[in-house]
């Protein structure tokens, strides 16, 4: 168990159909061919682990000119960053008591418009951003060619970072902090699990799971955010698994509910 404090930054929100939270989660019917869409607002968040061996940036959230020209215009209609410029990374940082300066790592869980627009903020550094093999290979397909995934902006990551590439499917870097795959929304999509003295283990799944109803009713992400069901369930059914081994608290990545009870963060 380690002695580390996690502070949740709220990095602001998009709006976008519930379909791509939840696969079918509206459909119509012989009575009701035509229902209504749920349109409504998730959160975006990064966090900030002081751990004893580094001040961990845990994801980069959106780039503050999303809405502004940045992201292109189909991904600005499908996922509205309405307050992208009221949450640049760096004054996020400050309000909660950080500079740049002060990050010693960076983690990304994938490297998605919504996870990786603050990178640019470590480009020409020396600090270390932590990113799966796989999920870089995949960011660069899919910005790069037609295929893969459109969720990747080409200038989030195409910068000069010092990459700390990981090549396992688990891997500890830091003490009590590890960072496990679960390929399923992306190939590379790596989550984390820490051991916490008081808190206990808690897993950040990242977009493995954006909701309570992906984690607790098994019900898929969006067709177009699902990079592999079989491999989706598989890294669910890892979760699950590390839930009950630990008595873990499994945090989700994009759930409204749970934002909200997530804010005290833990060890503070």
């Amino acid at each position: 168990m380690v002695d580390a404090e996690v502070r949740v930054i709220d990095r602001g929100g998009l709006y976008c159909d519930m379909n791509y939270m939840m696969e079918a989660n509206t459909i119509g019917s012989h009575e009701e061919p035509n229902p209504d869409t749920e349109y409504e607002e998730i959160p975006v968040w990064n966090l900030v682990i002081d751990h004893p061996e580094a001040t961990i940036l845990w994801d980069t959230g959106s780039h503050h000119d999303a809405a502004d020209g940045y992201w292109p215009e189909g991904l600005v209609q499908a996922f509205y960053p309405h307050d992208a410029s009221e949450h640049r990374l760096d004054d996020d940082l400050e309000a909660a008591g950080y500079s740049i300066s002060d990050i010693d790592a960076v983690f990304q869980s994938h490297l998605h418009l919504d996870h990786a627009g603050g990178l640019e903020f470590f480009a020409g550094t020396d600090t270390p951003v932590y990113v799966h093999e796989e999920e870089l290979k995949f960011a660069y397909y899919s910005a790069k060619t037609e295929e893969g995934s459109s969720a990747y902006v080409l200038e989030d990551f195409d910068h000069d970072l010092n990459w700390q590439v990981l090549h396992r499917d688990r891997e500890e870097h830091f003490t009590d902090l590890e960072f496990v795959r679960f390929p399923g929304h992306t190939p590379g999509l790596t989550g984390s699990v820490i051991h916490l003295g008081d808190d206990g283990t808690v897993v950040f799944t990242g977009d493995q799971a954006y909701m309570a109803e992906n984690y607790e009713n098994g019900t898929p992400l969006g067709g177009p955010l699902t990079w592999g069901k079989t491999e989706w369930a598989e890294s669910m059914n890892r979760i699950h698994d590390i839930e009950r081994r630990h008595d873990a608290e499994v945090v989700l990545g994009h759930d409204p509910e749970q934002f909200e009870e997530i804010q005290p963060g833990w060890g503070l």
